[in-house]
C-alpha cells in the first residue's frame, strides 16, 4: 500500500470521527433544550427544539437569554 493512500484513509477516518462528534453534540443540544423548555419555559418546547435544530449555537443562546422563565 502506498503511504499516500494510508494518509488519505487516516484523514478520512479523522474527518468521520469529527463529524460524528459534532452530530452527537448537535443532537444533545436539541434534546437538552427540549427537556429544559418543558419545565422552564412558557413557550412550546418543540419550538425551541426546532430553533436549535436549524441554528444550533444561536438557538441555545436565544433560549438561555429569552426562552427560560425565571422562577
Amino acid at each position: 500500500m502506498s503511504p499516500l493512500l494510508l494518509q488519505g484513509a487516516a484523514a478520512g477516518g479523522i474527518a468521520l470521527l469529527i463529524t460524528l462528534v459534532f452530530f452527537v453534540v448537535h443532537l444533545a443540544m436539541i434534546v437538552w433544550t427540549y427537556s429544559d423548555a418543558q419545565s422552564r419555559s412558557d413557550h412550546p418546547p418543540i419550538l425551541w427544539a426546532l430553533i436549535v435544530f436549524f441554528a444550533p449555537i444561536l438557538g441555545v443562546l436565544l433560549y438561555l437569554i429569552i426562552g427560560r422563565d425565571s422562577y
